[in-house]
Formats: structure tokens, C-alpha cells, sequence
């Protein structure tokens, strides 16, 4: 318990601050006692509270006295707290204005002895205000009465407690400044220095699973009724101590048509099989990496083992994109918001993008998938490309063996492809500089059904703000083939460029039979244009062909952004040159497309059109997304084919529950066709609170889980006893995953929506907790998800005090506007603040344990002093405010040879009696 005169000295320091600008009203209105009889203000009676509302600690304290009638609070400190919008006029000794909401208007008059709320008017009562040196002295009980809020002293703790049924403008301002200091963190950790959540694998546990289900019917003018019904199944979880997954697909009629299958470990620190220290082993349904004029990623049964980083794509000027997509449905690929490729479901059930150029910078990638009955998911990745995407003195190598085209478990005929077959290799890199790299591969594929061996070597440099690359590839049966690639930013234009040279019938993935050269190059500007940014792409490609023939392909493409909405147009320019005849007429083809938002719609439209030879309108499409509640989404849909002559328009409707999302649509046309569909999609997995099966509409099997579990750290050795009570209400931090809401009566929450094999800090939201005096005892816990197993990590709360001081030079004189830090003894961060005017700083909210204070490296060069202060700090039960007096921050050593950094000393002089302290 604290004692009722605690004073803290950021109290103190706001009322000497209240008191200097107040002053002069403050004598008027001690110049006109009217006062209750028999009691006056005096020193013993005098009270200095810190002011609560919930988990809120407003202003820097506010003044009061124990009265004959209760406590009465300083109404000119209640007005600065709780931002009140009051003006205290010293003149006509009244004051004037409202109450925490505009409707609820304030006058007191000490003249009429009258005080009006809104439009009632009633009589001062004998005890309301009371004369003291500071200034109006009011009533908590009349305060309560006039601000229609509970305003309660509790003198044991020397605190104020407002309560309120509705949350006060304060506390909504509070929470947004909350929210942004989420999104802009103050503090960033270093990962790899916080503690590390081991999850070691199991020789089984129990797979977590994905469940989307499809049935729909229809009738079409064209091919009469049918009936579609299609399901598909991830499961994902441990088998052998590694990582497997398992996925299931239907053709229309139910039946299944696909089995994968893949064992697995991947470990983003490459601690795998020992001296080969991979990051990737896979054996099952894998997929292998492309290179520059040999082989391109392609999928089927056999394994495959890297080194490579877990996030780095195996080209530095393009990457590649492959997942599944039922039957029926789309997938867009934006890079950098504008969209860049499209596919449609094939017979296999997977999208493919290959061969996506990067540019010069970072690249956000987003893969959005669209369903038959208005399902959305969406991928993201974030590619960078610069100097640090040659591996200085590093060597990475990968090696594969698959059949493409083929499954493990082959349920139907399979995909095929000019590229089917039994193919292998294995790739080398090693970085000789910061700047320079060379790599060299070995493949043996099958091509049309024909065994090839090839051999490639390459060379990267950067060489300014660009990165190139020389390639050469040589087919042992004969045939070779040359390469150059450049890939920059000059000024604010990205520029990519590349060209190919294949000799003696050289063919290859890249390269296809009779191509004899491919020469391209690709710009990108970001035009300014009345204060709007507008993007522009050129690109262009010529290729050359061993009969004489050729082909030139130019495409560009513009966007402009009106408000919300971002209109895209393209043209791609086609023309062909034949070695003997006439050449055909060029082919002009045009679209635009529409993404964006129309205040709560967001809009995704398309059309295409051909200009030239012969002008035609083609299709056109128009998709609205709007949201009807956080669960509740809807789906409208409107096209045309002009080839067929028919117009469509559908609409979908989908609710998102706990533990499953139903989406509905239906669909009519103008020839009379009609249909209609349903969809649900759920997952279920292991239930690590308390065992049993937990059913989600996050896709459990898919993405990484983890159960945190919250406690209090009686005895703060960082490990939950039997007897340490369990937190409810404490909300979760997690990067991009997401808690299924605060920790429940025994301190467990769900976070899902992780990705796998992306370490991430699980932490607890000290916002969220309603003790001020408890802090989490760590920034969290680094978790390294697996898809569809829950990692369990347990989170300490300590009991939390406060660290303070007074910042001076060695001399005399104090420092103000110096960021100081407080760190723990792994040398992290735990807490900043600045010293005030007169050189005072505190630390609050500190948990309990050791720590050091220091200078930060950019005030510390301000000031031109040692940023070291050489001072411990110790917050504990028997000690919970940590002072330590004067610190004093001493100038560098000059010596012989430069400037040598010496140890500061602490004064062990106490601040001045009365000045600082409690």
C-alpha cells in the first residue's frame, strides 16, 4: 500500500507547472473565501493523487484535501487530467463550459453561488467547493454529480478512480494512440537475441486439416444440366520426426482425382543432416528450382535437398509462384499492387507463375485466389533485389530428382507436358565478394519424350545501382547457348534487360525448339503529373527463329488512381516477319482493368478488346466486394462475352463463423442459362487446450499455430510453477498472425494465421493489462511455425516498479531532451524516455530485476558525451522505486590517437530533501 501523501515527482513537477500559470487566478480566488465552517485548508490535510481510469493513468497528478465533509480534488488539475473543455475566469470568479461531451454544458457561478448542468440550475450546497491556496477545491461527490462519471479517492493508494459505462473522449484517444504505437513499434528486438521457443519434432502427431467442399448445379442452353460436386483436403503434421503434408482432390463428380504426398523438414537456420547444413530436404511430390537457359521449376514424385536461404528465390531477376487451385477457381498475381499475371484452374489443381521478373528494390508479391462461389485467399512475399542478394562468401547448392508430371500416388492420368519425365540436377553458388558470385549446374532432363544433358555455368556482379549477369549452357549432345541480363535502378526508372543466343540447335525449358535468339528489355517510371504519381511499363521482346521467321511483341502499360480507384490500361502490339511471302498484318490488342475501392465496394473489373487489324470488343467483367458486418460478405458480379453473344450477372454471399465459412451464389445469364452453388470450408486439428479436436475458419493446416499460455512469475525465474496463478484478459502480439481474442480463466490463448517457417515474437500486449503495476517480464518468445502443429509457449508477468533519477554534466548542469535507455542484462532494450527540463527522468512500468541506464547513441553525439553512464539499477519487492540520485554523464577521454570512451561515475549524493522523492 502506498501512503496517502505519496508524491511522485512528475506530480510534482505538473503542479509546479499548474501553480506558475494559475497563480494569478488562483490569488483572486483566495482573495474571496466563502468556505464551509470549520475547516480550512492546511498542510496535514493535503492530498496528491494519481489519477486512473481502467488500465489509463491520466496527467501527472492532481491536488486535494481531506476535508470535514470528504476529499475534495483541485478542479483547475482535474481540467488539465482529464483535458476538460472548462474555462476558469479569475474576473467574474466563474467557470464555464462542458463536460466530457459538448451536450453536457457547465457554468458555476461563486458570484450567484449557482451551478447550471445543461439546462438545470440549482444552489452551490455547502461543502461543493472550498477555497484553498491552490484554487477551487471540489467535491469528489459534486464532481461525480456534475461530469455524470464516478470519481472515487482511494486514499490507502493515494489514487483517483474514474469509472464510466461509456468510454470518454480520453480514452478513445488513448486507445488510437495505442494502436498507432502498434503499428510503429518503438522498440524493434533483434530475434536472434530473444528467447527461442523449441518445438523438437515427434515421431507422430496428429495433422491438422483443411476441408473445402463445393456443390453446385446448372443449367446451360449450351450443354444442358450437370451437377458438380468437389471437395478438397489438406492435411499437414509429423510423421518420422519431420514435416509431412497430404492433399486430396475430387474431380466434379466426387470422385478423387489427386493424392500428394511429401515428407519434409525445413530449417530456416540450415541445421540439417549435419555437415550438409541444409534449410530444405524433401522427399514425395517436390518441385525443383529453374535456372537461366537450362531448366525451369517443375513439379512430380522424387526428393530434393538444399542449403539456400528459406526466402531467397534461386534467380536474383526473377522467381516463381506455384500452389494449388481447385477446379473452378482463378489467380491473380499483383506485384507491387498492380496486377501482373493471371491463371486459370487446369486439370491438376495447381496455378503456376513462372519466370516473374523482380525489380530493382523490394518486391511485394500478393497471390489472390478466387473461388466458384465468391471464396478470396490471398498470399503474400516479399522479394528484395540488391546488393544483398549476392551471398558474400557464402556457398549454397541444391540437388533434386523427380518424375514431372507424375504424383507419388498417381489416382489419375497425370499432367503432361513437353517437360514430363524423369529429370535431375544439381546447382552450386559461392559468393567470391560483397559484389561478385559465380554458380554452376548439371542437369539431365527429359524433353519431348528425349534424355538431354546440359551444363551451365554463370557469372553475377553488381556493378553500381545494377545488377548483371553473364550465363552460358552447353547440351552435351551438341548445342549451346549464351545469355546476358541487367537488372537497375537509374534515377526512379527501373530498367531490366536481357538477351539470348542459342547455337546449333540448342533447346532447352527456356529455350524452345527453332529459337535461335530472344532479345527484351523492360522499363518502369513512376511519372509525376499534378501532384499524382503515375506508374508506366514498357516492355518490348524480339525473338529470332533458325527458319528466317521472327517476332516482335511490345506491350506497355499506364495506370492512373482517381480517388480510390486505380485504372489500368494496356496495349500489346504483335508482329510477325515470315522469311519468304508476305508477313500477316500486325495484331493490336487492348484492356483495361479496374482495381480498387467505391466507398465500402472494393471493385475488380476487366476488358479486352482488339483494335487492329479489325477493331472488336471481346469480354468484360465487373466484380464488387463488400463487407456487411465483421463476419458477412457479399459478392456481385456482372459479364459479357461478345464471342457468344451472352451476358452473365451473379451474386455471392458469404458468413465467415467461429469454426467454419459458408459462401452461397447464383448465377443467371441472358440466354437462359442459370446456376447456382454452394461452398464450406473449415478446419479441424488437435485441440492443445485441453485436448480433443478444435474446429476453425483459419486454415489450420496450412499455416502455423501457437497456444500461449500467461502467468504470474511469483518467484521470477522465468518458469511457470504449479503454484503461480494463471492471467485471464491479457491480449497477444504476433506479427501478422492473429489471437482468437484474450487469454481465457486459465490464461491460454489461440494465435493462428502464422507463417510457416517465418520466426516470429509472440508477446503480450502490456496495453491490454489492467494492473499497471504488472509488466510482462520478457518482449516475448520467438516461435518458428510448422504447418499444422500448435507450439506452445508460456508467457511471465512480473510485478513492475519504477526507475528514476536526475541526468547532470560533470561540472554541473543538467540535461534536458536526452533520450536515455534502460536495458536488462542481455544488453536489450527495455524502456526509453527523455529527462525534462531540469535534467529528471523516470522510468515507469520497469519489471522487477537488475538493469542499466545509457545515453542513446544519436543524444549521446548530440551532447558530445559518453553515452555509457555506468549506473545499475535493482527493481524489487523490497525496493519497487529504483533512485538513483544524480547521474552524471562525463565527456570522452581525449588521448594520443584519438578519443578514449571513459567509465562515468554515479554521485552518491540524494537529490535534495523535498524536492524529489515519495
Amino acid at each position: 500500500m502506498k501512503n496517502p501523501l505519496y508524491l511522485s515527482m512528475n506530480s510534482l513537477r505538473k503542479a509546479g507547472r499548474i501553480g506558475g500559470i494559475l497563480l494569478p487566478v488562483l490569488s483572486l480566488f483566495a482573495a474571496h473565501p466563502v468556505q464551509a465552517a470549520g475547516w480550512q485548508a492546511n498542510d496535514d490535510d493535503a492530498l496528491l493523487f494519481d489519477v486512473r481510469s481502467g488500465k489509463y493513468r491520466l496527467g501527472d497528478g492532481v491536488r486535494g484535501y481531506q476535508t470535514s465533509n470528504g476529499v475534495c480534488v483541485d478542479l483547475a488539475d482535474m481540467i488539465i487530467a482529464l483535458d476538460l473543455q472548462i474555462r476558469l475566469d479569475k474576473k467574474s470568479r466563474r467557470a464555464t463550459g462542458w463536460m466530457l461531451e459538448e451536450r453536457r454544458t457547465l457554468t458555476i457561478d461563486r458570484e450567484k453561488n449557482t451551478v447550471q448542468i445543461m439546462n438545470r440550475e440549482k444552489p452551490l450546497e455547502n461543502g461543493d467547493i472550498f477555497d484553498t491556496p491552490e484554487g477551487w477545491c471540489v467535491s469528489a461527490t459534486a464532481l461525480s454529480a456534475w461530469s455524470g462519471i464516478s470519481v472515487k479517492p482511494d486514499l490507502g493508494n493515494a489514487l483517483l478512480i474514474i469509472e464510466s459505462e461509456t468510454k470518454l473522449p480520453y480514452q478513445q484517444v488513448l486507445e488510437r494512440q495505442e494502436r498507432a504505437a502498434k503499428i510503429r513499434p518503438q522498440v524493434s528486438f533483434d530475434l536472434a537475441s530473444l528467447p527461442q521457443s523449441s518445438q523438437p519434432y515427434k515421431l507422430f502427431r496428429t495433422p491438422s486439416v483443411d476441408v473445402n467442399i463445393s456443390a453446385g448445379g446448372t443449367h446451360d442452353r449450351r450443354s444442358g444440366q450437370k451437377f458438380d460436386l468437389r471437395y478438397d483436403l489438406l492435411a499437414s503434421g509429423e510423421l518420422g520426426k519431420a514435416s509431412f503434408d497430404a492433399r486430396l482432390s475430387s474431380d466434379n463428380r466426387g470422385v478423387p482425382d489427386s493424392l500428394r504426398l511429401r515428407a519434409y523438414r525445413t530449417d530456416p537456420k540450415g541445421e540439417l543432416f549435419g555437415p550438409l547444413r541444409a534449410t530444405h530436404a524433401a522427399i514425395g511430390d517436390v518441385s525443383t528450382y529453374s535456372s537461366p537457359l537450362v531448366t525451369q521449376s517443375t513439379v512430380g514424385r522424387g526428393a530434393f535437398i538444399t542449403n539456400r536461404p528459406v526466402d531467397r528465390p534461386e534467380n536474383f531477376d526473377r522467381t516463381s509462384f506455384r500452389g494449388e487451385l481447385p477446379l473452378g477457381w482463378d489467380a491473380e498475381l499483383y506485384r507491387n499492387n498492380q496486377l501482373i499475371a493471371f491463371a486459370e484452374s487446369r486439370s491438376d489443381g495447381r496455378y503456376e507463375f513462372l519466370d516473374v521478373p523482380l525489380q530493382y528494390g523490394q518486391n511485394r508479391f500478393e497471390v489472390v485466389l478466387y473461388g466458384p462461389q465468391g471464396q478470396i485467399r490471398r498470399e503474400t512475399r516479399s522479394v528484395p533485389v540488391g546488393l544483398n542478394s549476392i551471398p558474400p562468401k557464402q556457398f549454397w547448392y541444391w540437388a533434386g530428382v523427380h518424375q514431372a508430371g507424375r504424383d507419388l500416388v498417381q489416382l489419375g492420368n497425370g499432367f503432361v507436358s513437353r517437360q514430363s519425365g524423369w529429370r535431375g540436377g544439381v546447382g552450386v553458388e559461392r559468393g567470391l565478394d560483397t559484389k561478385t558470385s559465380v554458380s554452376a549446374g548439371l542437369y539431365r532432363l527429359q524433353l519431348d519424350g528425349m534424355t538431354r544433358n546440359f551444363g551451365e555455368v554463370s557469372l553475377r556482379r553488381a556493378i553500381g545501382p545494377t545488377l548483371t549477369e553473364v550465363s552460358a549452357a552447353y547440351d552435351f549432345a551438341g548445342g549451346s547457348a549464351l545469355r546476358g541480363q541487367i537488372l537497375g535502378e537509374l534515377g526512379s526508372t527501373q530498367i531490366s534487360g536481357e538477351t539470348i543466343w542459342a547455337m546449333g540447335g540448342f533447346e532447352s525449358d527456356r529455350i524452345l525448339p527453332g529459337v535461335t535468339g530472344r532479345h527484351s528489355i523492360a522499363i518502369d517510371q513512376a511519372l509525376k503529373f499534378g501532384g499524382r504519381t503515375i506508374p508506366l511499363h514498357l516492355d518490348s521482346q524480339y525473338v529470332t527463329y533458325a527458319d528466317g521467321r521472327a517476332e516482335w511483341d511490345t506491350g506497355a502499360r499506364i495506370s492512373f488512381n482517381i480517388n480510390r480507384i486505380s485504372l489500368t490500361t494496356e496495349l500489346d502490339w504483335r508482329r510477325q516477319f515470315n522469311a519468304a511471302g508476305p508477313d500477316p498484318p500486325s495484331e493490336l490488342l487492348g484492356g483495361t482493368l479496374i482495381n480498387g475501392r467505391l466507398g465500402r465496394v472494393r471493385l475488380r473489373g476487366e476488358v479486352r478488346y482488339r483494335i487492329a487489324p479489325q477493331p472488336e470488343f471481346q469480354t468484360a467483367q465487373l466484380t464488387g466486394e463488400w463487407s456487411m458486418g465483421q463476419r458477412t460478405d457479399m459478392r456481385a458480379e456482372l459479364g459479357y462475352d461478345a464471342r457468344i453473344g451472352r451476358a452473365r450477372a451473379a451474386l455471392g454471399y458469404t458468413r465467415h463463423f467461429e469454426k467454419f465459412a459458408l459462401s452461397g451464389t447464383v448465377e443467371a445469364a441472358s440466354d437462359g442459362s442459370v446456376a447456382a452453388g454452394v461452398n464450406l470450408s473449415f478446419s479441424f486439428g488437435p485441440n492443445p487446450r485441453g485436448g480433443g479436436v478444435r474446429f476453425s475458419a483459419n486454415k489450420l493446416a496450412q499455416n502455423g499455430q501457437a497456444m500461449a499460455i500467461v502467468y504470474r512469475d511469483l518467484n521470477g525465474d522465468g518458469v511457470r510453477q504449479a503454484n503461480e496463478p494463471l492471467q485471464p484478459n491479457v491480449e497477444l502480439t504476433a506479427g501478422q498472425g492473429f489471437a482468437d481474442g484474450p487469454t481465457d480463466v486459465r490464461g491460454r490463448a489461440m494465435v493462428d494465421e502464422l507463417e510457416p517457417f517465418r520466426p516470429v515474437l509472440i508477446g503480450i500486449d502490456a496495453s491490454s493489462l489492467s494492473d499497471p503495476y504488472l509488466q510482462p517480464a520478457l518482449p516475448g518468445v520467438v516461435v518458428t511455425p510448422r504447418p499444422g502443429i500448435a507450439a506452445v509457449v508460456e508467457l511471465p508477468l512480473v510485478s513492475a516498479g519504477e526507475v528514476e533519477g536526475t541526468l547532470v554534466r560533470d561540472g554541473g548542469g543538467t540535461l534536458s531532451g536526452v533520450e536515455l535507455e534502460l536495458f536488462d542484462a542481455k544488453g536489450r532494450v527495455i524502456k526509453t524516455t527523455r529527462t525534462e527540463y531540469d535534467g529528471f527522468f523516470l522510468f515507469e512500468g520497469v519489471p522487477y530485476g537488475r538493469y542499466g541506464v545509457r545515453m542513446a547513441v544519436s543524444s549521446a553525439q548530440a551532447v558530445r558525451l559518453n553515452a555509457s553512464l555506468d549506473v545499475s539499477a535493482l527493481v524489487s519487492d523490497a525496493e519497487t522505486v529504483a533512485r538513483l540520485g544524480y547521474v552524471v554523464a562525463r565527456s570522452p577521454l581525449i588521448i594520443a590517437g584519438g578519443v578514449q570512451p571513459v567509465p562515468t561515475a554515479v554521485s552518491t549524493k540524494p537529490a535534495p530533501s523535498g524536492k524529489r522523492g515519495r
